[in-house]
């Protein structure tokens, strides 16, 4: 590659010296509304799935978790990665370095997409089969998997691109366009899911094809944004020989990062697994307190993206310090806010769970899930944010050492109350308490980890 170079304005110097606090509460704001919006568009194709029947809601059950793990995949953990290796390279004034970083990324999300198309398309009846699913769910099951994963592909490659946008300090650009692809989504689902505006009704595959629409279309946009002039970013398809040293700077840590949402599915399988056990009523109460966290984690996820920039430009400015106080302010900021609610919750938790039920002893066991799991929210919402800093530090060993002990707690914990017959606030205190352990051991991990030898590593 060629010298490294300057360019003037520039950017990235602006952010090695911003007051941190209103930069991150600037960066915070159009990816909390980016990522609430997703959340709505899978709770409305949710709703629309539902009026397709019960046996529909049970097929969906079954395909809902690989879903979720491919945008966790995407999003969070290799486009951490993206993130990370673009801000250092920014950071050290390296724009040429970013730029070639941005193909690379791209190429990923097209290898990785298709690869997950394939898997999932090949494994995915024996997988919903293997998870319980029978008859006619297994049927529905089938014919949404069918469609769906056609948007993985385009899914990644616009996951990377926001990625990008987001390591340069773009918040605003990826922000609104998941805003609207959110919007064609809920269009789409509900137009062909649904049979509106009189077109055939096509059930699951309609409901589908909503994803499918949304994610090749912001996958259109956001590549479309970065070959523009207007990105600091330039997205080149030509003329940008592939190196591996490139690629091994965003899987080093995006590779390994893949691990947490993995720790993350199995222990959430693990713990409804555990809670089933005990009874349907508390099963049903566990439900209705791990759908809030379907908004906690967002809400986590807005602030912890919100530091990546400020501190991978830190990281590859040298300024390992300053990159420090990036990752503490943005945990303190999460912690502050989801501790809040969280204490609003296990003080009234009737304020969430009587949205969703009338019945007294599913609110009853709801409540007692909040009061025990919540007071954690605090904990769990820094770790989140603290992951994303540790990404962007070109940290990924802590997060995944962080997951498994949260999966051990729950999996060990678990084990030895189901040989004891546990009531369900036992049950429901596991939970909490590899929330807490989580939170605790991320911030053990960035205090102990030296970051200022990634700073002073070499950039190529």
């Amino acid at each position: 590659m060629q010298q490294a170079r300057v360019t003037n304005p520039p950017p990235s110097v602006s952010l090695l010296t911003v007051p941190i606090l209103p930069t991150l509460l600037r960066f915070a704001a159009p990816n909390m509304m980016a990522m609430l919006a997703t959340a709505l568009a899978a709770m409305a194709e949710t709703a629309y799935v539902g009026r397709l029947g019960v046996v529909s809601l049970a097929g969906m059950a079954l395909v809902f978790p690989f879903v979720m793990l491919q945008q966790m995949l995407s999003a969070g953990a290799m486009g951490g990665g993206v993130s990370s290796a673009i801000s250092r390279a920014l950071g050290a004034g390296d724009d040429e370095r970013a730029d070639a970083l941005a193909l690379h990324a791209v190429l990923i999300g097209v290898v990785a997409g298709t690869g997950g198309l394939v898997l999932m398309l090949a494994l995915g009846p024996s997988l919903y089969a293997a998870l319980g699913g029978r008859g006619q769910a297994l049927e529905q099951a089938a014919a949404y998997s069918a469609v769906v994963f056609l948007a993985l592909p385009a899914m990644w490659v616009m996951n990377m691109c926001a990625s990008i946008l987001r390591g340069a300090g773009n918040m605003r650009v990826p922000s609104a366009t998941l805003l609207l692809a959110a919007a064609v989504q809920v269009m789409v689902s509900g137009a062909w899911g649904l049979g509106w505006l009189g077109l055939p009704r096509l059930g699951m595959a309609g409901v589908a094809m909503g994803q499918v629409v949304a994610c090749l279309g912001g996958a259109v946009v956001l590549c479309s944004y970065l070959t523009s002039s207007r990105s600091r970013v330039r997205l080149r398809l030509r003329g940008t020989p592939l190196q591996s040293g490139l690629f091994r700077d965003i899987l080093r840590i995006g590779a390994l990062a893949c691990l947490s949402p993995l720790q993350t599915v199995l222990t959430i399988l693990v713990l409804t697994g555990l809670v089933s056990r005990v009874g349907t009523t508390a099963l049903a109460g566990f439900g209705i307190g791990t759908r809030l966290e379907f908004l906690l984690v967002p809400m986590a996820f807005a602030v912890g993206v919100a530091s990546v920039p400020l501190v991978g430009m830190a990281i590859g400015a040298g300024q390992a310090a300053r990159a420090r106080r990036v990752a503490w302010v943005a945990a303190a900021v999460a912690f502050g806010g989801l501790g809040l609610l969280g204490l609003v919750l296990a003080l009234n938790p009737d304020i969430w769970s009587a949205l969703f039920t009338s019945d007294a002893a599913v609110r009853a066991a709801a409540g007692s899930y909040f009061q025990w799991v919540a007071p954690a929210y605090g904990l769990f919402g820094a770790g989140l944010c603290l992951y994303f800093s540790s990404l962007s530090a070109g940290h990924a060993g802590g997060p995944v050492l962080a997951g498994t002990l949260r999966l051990a707690v729950v999996a060990v914990g678990g084990w030895l109350l189901s040989r004891a017959q546990p009531e369900p606030w036992a049950m429901f205190a596991l939970a909490g308490a590899g929330m807490a352990v989580y939170g605790l051991s991320m911030a053990w991990f960035v205090h102990r980890t030296p970051w200022a030898r990634v700073a002073h590593s070499p950039q190529r």
